[in-house]
């Protein structure tokens, strides 16, 4: 159902690196997290905090973690599903960090957040057939 999974997290000058890393563990807790530095507006450092999951293991994981989300989460990504995949079947969502620091997950709309693209396993690798896919990993109970 899922090939593989990226994330990216931005840590700006006024955040806490390992609280960043702390609220990617509640996602992805067995991710090995690599580091990029970027210089961001007035000369001052940006992190970006990254990985790409592929191990059936760690896909698995994420797909209960995605089945723990609230009944209101998962209705607004199948309500907005359209917006949340591109023409090749990548799916992305954005959790918030604050409460992923907190062990609770929310899905935002806002850019300061944990960005996860999915790579969905659908044939052809087009939107229709991966939007159906992901309909089927949300169901709302």
């Amino acid at each position: 159902m899922i090939h593989n999974i990226s994330y990216r997290a931005f840590v700006y000058g006024t955040e806490n690196e390992e609280k960043v890393k702390k609220a990617i563990k509640t996602l992805f807790p067995n991710s090995l997290i690599q580091r990029e530095v970027i210089e961001g507006h007035y000369k001052t450092p940006v992190f970006i905090l990254h990985d790409k999951i592929d191990k059936k293991r760690d896909i698995k994981n994420f797909i209960e973690t995605l089945d723990n989300l609230g009944v209101h989460d998962k209705k607004g990504i199948l309500r907005d599903l359209k917006k949340k995949m591109d023409d090749k079947g990548n799916f992305f969502l954005r959790f918030d960090k604050q409460k992923a620091y907190l062990n609770e997950l929310k899905v935002v709309e806002h850019g300061d957040s944990i960005h996860v693209k999915i790579k969905i396993a659908a044939y052809p690798a087009k939107k229709e057939p991966a939007m159906k896919l992901v309909r089927k990993l949300l169901v709302v109970n």
